[in-house]
């Protein structure tokens, strides 16, 4: 009894080291079971050992028990044992009330049926009186349209998901159009910004540098074991102020919650690795590392050890998102994984099938093929390069050989016209981009450097000088930092451009009398479809034509009438509809090109798809009830 008095003090040990950072009453239940499964082993190897019978030490036994299981009955006191035979030991749960009122996937607020708080222990517990989920909705709504302003709206967003999750998602995929710019651009960005005055609760694994060799013990703590998606986010690509993955994971669980498995498959990664931000190192209110950024061989050596640690746990179909890695690292760190582990990179492929779309979509409009095309980009960043490779691949597909494609698109950066060299290049040297359009009578101009206001109104005019229909996307984030408005694109150009943004623009009516829809080329359209087709057919690797093919889908939605109206993209409240159609062709393309490993193969797959949506309808709970036969039943009786 020695040894196992012993053996509960030092798990007692390890429960309280681990609790440090975790809730109470957030413990899973799967933390739980995992106990009773060691108690179990454990009590039966000791009892083995015992020379008195485990059944007379039975107060010993609820002693240290009791001791370890301290922290969960005061902060809970929902677990009580009950003694099976002589060693058998089961922790039942059997009165959820405090645990049940904050778990976020399983609370449902008083939509709880009487026969439900009953049998969960919760009457008494919650407002006598039953609501449907849709006027929980309304509730929300209600308080929602009495906050301020967006970042107030953010954070009373976020309170929702700590407190009910099903509820969450359905107030968000009830109105994309209306809730996506609170919980995607341009407000994330102000959140990103405030975080250490919004934060609330971690949602997300925090991996730092120090974290090396230790990894796979960071993921042990993450609590759930099936994971399909995990995001990884750097704060290396953002100085101003920790990256907050949770942040940005709101947007990615929005999208994909609507066309995905629940979010709970879902994990999101923050590497902090440290910034060059001296203001901000001194900033009370900070709550990331302190420390000089890092670089160089330790860098990527905590990048390999978390590849290798999340798919040796959670499988090598586990698909893998990078977001919001620099420039300098981007490219690399796609090219060196991407044959190896199913991921992509959000910010390269993401946003150029979600643009090349709009040029697809645009080319309906001007009755053209891609390749008679000439693209000028303003910036020559990752999105910039990932949009100009997939624009390739579309010139190709049309029949242009690759060294002509590349010469119809021309980027410009902070130094000018860029050339392989640039003492090479045949035209005067051009510094601004009004000169290079000057000169270079592009069709199509896209932006992408994050420069406010760098398509001029005399840009702008030209490009509605020598084309009919003149194409400008103006892609950068947040709606401060857009190159152009959509009022200013439509009124230069007499209502004749074609126009898409990465945030949202309001409608705009022209003098005239007619209205625009601007086309927000959000990567909402491609990332939950794309996720949700790679990962239903367990692909391993995803090929770049997958995004082709997503940019193609996505242009094919787009209707007559959209384009009418100005929108070269779907609705976004229809997001759900596009991403299942996304899905089923990413899965129908991996099973004709033998690269899906899930078998047999569906034979309707689009319900296969439709099988593994995430549902917004609350969860049930009942006992699992029935009755005997009567007979079976009866009471035996003697005369004593």
């Amino acid at each position: 009894m020695a040894q196992l008095k012993c053996f509960l003090t030092s798990e007692k040990t390890k429960f309280n080291a681990s609790s440090k950072v975790a809730h109470y009453s957030a413990v899973d239940t799967y933390v739980l079971h995992r106990l009773s499964c060691i108690l179990h082993y454990r009590i039966k190897k000791h009892h083995s050992h015992c020379k008195v019978p485990l059944k007379n030490n039975l107060a010993l036994l609820f002693f240290c028990l009791g001791a370890f299981l301290a922290p969960l009955w005061t902060s809970c006191n929902i677990f009580r044992v009950q003694v099976l035979g002589i060693s058998a030991l089961r922790l039942s749960c059997l009165n959820w009330n405090p645990c049940i009122l904050q778990r976020d996937l399983l609370l449902k607020g008083m939509a709880f049926s009487l026969e439900e708080r009953l049998q969960l222990g919760i009457h008494g517990l919650l407002p006598p009186c039953f609501l449907s989920q849709d006027v929980q909705v309304l509730r929300f709504l209600r308080n929602y349209e009495l906050k301020k302003d967006d970042l107030d709206r953010y954070v009373f967003l976020m309170g929702l998901q700590d407190r009910n999750e099903k509820l969450f998602y359905r107030v968000l995929t009830s109105d994309i159009e209306r809730f996506m710019p609170i919980a995607y651009t341009p407000t994330v960005g102000l959140a990103c910004q405030q975080y250490g005055l919004t934060f609330r609760r971690p949602r997300g694994l925090f991996i730092t540098i120090h974290d090396r060799s230790h990894i796979s013990t960071l993921l042990q703590s993450w609590p759930e074991k099936d994971i399909r998606v995990s995001f990884a986010h750097s704060q290396l690509h953002h100085p101003v102020l920790l990256h907050n993955v949770p942040e940005l994971s709101l947007s990615d669980k929005l999208t994909l919650s609507r066309v995905s498995p629940i979010p709970k498959t879902l994990i999101p990664n923050l590497y902090d690795l440290h910034h060059e931000n001296n203001e901000l190192l001194k900033d009370p209110l900070y709550i990331g590392l302190r420390h000089k950024r890092i670089r160089g061989q330790a860098y990527d050596e905590l990048l390999d050890e978390f590849m290798k640690a999340i798919t040796d746990r959670y499988g090598v179909n586990c698909l893998i998102q990078f977001e919001d890695f620099a420039n300098i690292n981007a490219f690399r760190l796609l090219s060196k994984y991407r044959n190896k582990y199913l991921t992509f990179n959000d910010d390269i492929q993401g946003t150029a099938a979600v643009a090349v779309a709009g040029l697809l979509a645009a080319l309906c409009i001007t009755k053209s093929k891609m390749c008679n095309h000439t693209i000028v980009f303003q910036g020559a960043g990752e999105a910039a390069m990932g949009i100009a490779e997939l624009i390739i691949m579309a010139m190709k597909k049309e029949g242009l050989p690759r060294e002509q494609c590349i010469k119809k698109i021309w980027m410009v950066d902070s130094k000018g016209l860029i050339v392989k060299v640039r003492l090479s290049l045949k035209h005067a040297q051009m510094k601004k981009l009004e000169d290079v359009v000057k000169e270079l009578k592009p069709t199509a101009i896209i932006g992408v450097a994050a420069i406010t206001g760098a398509f001029t109104e005399e840009i702008i005019k030209a490009m509605a000088s020598f084309n009919e229909r003149p194409i400008i996307f103006a892609l950068s984030n947040p709606t401060s930092k857009a190159e152009c408005t959509a009022e200013q694109c439509y009124t230069l150009t007499e209502g004749r451009g074609i126009f898409a943004s990465g945030s949202p623009f309001d409608l705009v009516t022209l003098p005239d009398g007619r209205k625009f829809y601007p086309g927000q080329g959000n990567n909402a359209y491609v990332f939950p479809g794309v996720g949700l087709g790679v990962t239903a057919c367990a692909m391993r690797h995803i090929p770049e034509n997958i995004f082709l093919i997503t940019a193609e889908a996505i242009a094919e939605l787009v209707t007559e009438k959209d384009l009418a109206e100005g929108r070269l993209y779907p609705p976004l409240n229809s997001i759900r509809e596009v991403s299942i159609k996304l899905a089923v062709k990413i899965v129908e393309y991996a099973y004709k090109n033998k690269m899906a490993t899930l078998h047999p193969e569906p034979h309707d797959k689009e319900a296969f798809v439709h099988s593994l949506i995430f549902s917004t309808d609350y969860e049930e709970f009942a006992v699992d009830s029935y009755s005997w036969p009567e007979n079976a039943m009866a009471v035996q009786t003697c005369k004593l």
